[in-house]
Order: C-alpha cells, then sequence, then structure tokens
C-alpha cells in the first residue's frame, strides 16, 4: 500500500525514533535524516516527501530554522513541521506548523490530521531511509 511520506529530521536517536513511530502509527510512511544536510540529500533524490517535521536545534551546518527556510524556497508544496522546546511560532515560514516539546503521539496526529485529514490519502511508496551515520 502507498502511503503520504513524512521526513523526519532529529539529531537524537532515541527522539527521532519515538517520532518515526509516532508519525507511523498515524498512517504515514517515513524517512529518516540525522541532520539538516542529510534530508536535503534526500529532498534532492526524491520528489514524493509531503512533510518535513524537523527539529529546531540541531548542529551542523544549519539549524532546524535555517533548514525549514531553506525547503521553503526550494521546495514550497512541502508541509513543514518544526519542534522545539522554546515557542518558536513567529520564527517559522508561512504556513509552518509548530509542536512544543516535549510532544505527546495526538500533537503529532492532530497536526498531521490538519494537513491531511484523519485518513491520509495514498501518494507514493516508501523505500525506506536510515541516518547514514550515527546520531
Amino acid at each position: 500500500m502507498t502511503k503520504l511520506i513524512v521526513l523526519v529530521v532529529e539529531e537524537e536517536a532515541l527522539v527521532r525514533m519515538s517520532a518515526v513511530h509516532m508519525v507511523e502509527d498515524a498512517g504515514y510512511a517515513v524517512l529518516q535524516a540525522c541532520n539538516a544536510d542529510e534530508a536535503i540529500e534526500i529532498l534532492e533524490r526524491r520528489s514524493d516527501v509531503r512533510v518535513v517535521f524537523t527539529d529546531f536545534n540541531m548542529s551542523g551546518s544549519m539549524d532546524g530554522l535555517r533548514l525549514v527556510q531553506l525547503i521553503r524556497g526550494r521546495w514550497p508544496p512541502i508541509h513543514l513541521i518544526v519542534a522545539s522546546g522554546l515557542d518558536v511560532q513567529d520564527k517559522l515560514p508561512a504556513n509552518g506548523r509548530f509542536i512544543l516539546k516535549p510532544y505527546a503521539a495526538e500533537h503529532v496526529t492532530g497536526v498531521l490530521g490538519e494537513l491531511f485529514g484523519d485518513n491520509p490519502a495514498p501518494l507514493l511508496s516508501n523505500n525506506g531511509s536510515g541516518c547514514t551515520r550515527a546520531a
């Protein structure tokens, strides 16, 4: 079966695994990236990602804010969800969604439901992805 694809970007492995399970349990296919650079590589290779769900604070070449700004510029149709322990809603690009950390499955499901309804419509199949390096 094919499902809408969500790219989860989180450098902390346990938090990423938890987010992946929440998104899968909500009925979506999931790709994973450990940082912004890996997320961009995935987005350059794939045209089927519908949502990027990213942490705000990340190390590396760019943080989550810079990542979502870049995505909004290069891939405007992709929906953006940003999670942070601080309220950063006013920093997000147009139509970006915010989830306060620590978040529960209901928060993630609620935002995805706002974007796509309670029953996500199929799009393309997930060929799977994992991080290329340890987080």
